[in-house]
């Protein structure tokens, strides 16, 4: 009982105190005496009196009633005691709960992703990462545009690149592979060559998508001058696909959900890109961020074989 006040008091007095727990244990409770409380607190016999004379001259009341026996708390004691317990009740909760924190990750994450990320593969990813992290909220701007992660326009990038920026760290998910796709209604054979396919029309991909390697493919194969259509997504293109514009190169786990939309060729080896998990230095510390990249390490590798394109019988 004794320790007790002296802790609560320590505070009203502005000294610093330490270890509450084992303040309020029964032996520090049990405490009677001056040197019992010495013990509890790890302090001289003559520092607790003097705490005690303090307290008492602060508090313009008695707290004990001396006798031989020991120290027994008077009523404004025992107010004092029970004030005591429930600060430390306090302290522990906040503890439990800063460190709750940690295991159940909390706030908002600012991710960029493309379109074509989020329709074919990551909107269902989202979802279970929120049934799992239901305290973390999600916003995820569309764009085929890097953002500035550096200037916080977005926490995390979810992108394809196979030259992620230098002042970024990260993970890479996986490989995307890439093949030709046209629609069913063309009558085309699949594991037709490329050279097969010029005559058809094509569909290209608009400068703003910014996809230098398949402008390169494009024009190694001949291709540009069958272009009959550009536009800058690859939801776009995909769709485009389905009205039967032409054919087009588009990620395999894009096209491949399509019943209308078939598979030409195998998927291209060097029109593969990486998938990659990116976000400022300064955050690699954030729980939340962790959590995030950690789901979708473990769920996006889980379908490597489907983001790397079937390979035609």
């Amino acid at each position: 009982m004794l320790s007790i006040l002296l802790a609560v008091s320590n505070v009203i007095l502005g000294w610093q105190w330490h270890g509450h727990a084992d303040l309020c244990s029964k032996r520090s409770y049990r405490a009677g005496s001056l040197s019992g409380a010495s013990r509890a607190q790890g302090v001289s016999h003559a520092t607790i009196f003097r705490r005690l004379g303090d307290i008492e001259q602060r508090l313009g009341v008695t707290l004990f009633e001396r006798s031989r026996t020991g120290y027994q708390p008077t009523l404004a004691g025992e107010e004092l005691a029970d004030t005591a317990r429930i600060m430390d009740e306090a302290a522990l909760a906040a503890e439990r709960k800063v460190a709750g924190r940690d295991l159940e990750p909390s706030g908002e994450i600012w991710a960029t992703t493309t379109d074509s990320l989020l329709m074919g593969l990551l909107a269902p990813l989202f979802t279970q990462f929120r049934r799992k992290y239901p305290s973390i909220v999600l916003d995820v701007a569309i764009s085929n545009e890097l953002f500035n992660l550096t200037r916080r326009e977005a926490d995390v990038a979810i992108r394809p690149s196979n030259r992620p920026p230098e002042n970024l760290i990260g993970r890479p998910l996986t490989t995307i592979g890439q093949a030709v796709y046209g629609h069913r209604s063309f009558g085309l054979t699949p594991g037709a060559s490329v050279e097969t396919l010029v005559s058809q029309p094509w569909i290209g991909a608009g400068p703003r998508l910014k996809d230098s390697a398949l402008d390169q493919w494009m024009d190694k194969n001949e291709l540009k001058a069958a272009c009959v259509y550009r536009v800058d997504t690859l939801v776009s293109i995909l769709s485009a696909i389905r009205s039967g514009m032409g054919l087009a190169v588009l990620p395999c786990y894009l096209a491949d959900e399509d019943p209308d939309v078939i598979e030409l060729t195998n998927p291209i080896p060097e029109l593969e890109y990486g998938l990659w998990f990116l976000m400022h230095p300064d955050l690699r510390g954030v729980v939340r961020i962790h959590a995030l990249m950690d789901f979708l390490t473990e769920a996006v590798r889980a379908q490597k074989q489907r983001l790397a394109g079937p390979l035609l019988r």
